[in-house]
């Protein structure tokens, strides 16, 4: 089965709350009890950097990272379901990971 990355974009309507942590406790054990869950996390701030030693605006709309892994990108997006950014209206961006 491949694996996905689920990429939780900072443009939803809602800020983080005790109601939206617990909406992602809610979510993350949904995904767990379909076992297609693999990790995830929030992404903090950081920087960017490369070769020429200059610094580069790091991708701010980045928030945080689902990884799991589900039979099509079709079975990815109905596994959006409860998904607290997505149900408030933001974006999640999904890729696919490579096998190889």
């Amino acid at each position: 089965m491949p694996d996905f990355i689920l990429f939780m974009h900072n443009d939803s309507r809602n800020t983080e709350t005790q109601d939206e942590n617990l909406a992602w406790s809610h979510y993350i054990e949904i995904l767990q009890a379909k076992g297609v869950f693999q990790g995830g996390s929030s992404i903090g701030s950081g920087i960017c950097k490369n070769l020429s030693g200059s610094n580069m605006n790091i991708t701010d709309h980045l928030v945080g990272y689902i990884r799991i892994q589900a039979d099509t990108m079709k079975h990815v997006e109905e596994l959006l379901e409860g998904n607290p950014v997505f149900g408030s209206g933001g974006t999640v961006e999904i890729r696919e990971l490579p096998t190889e």
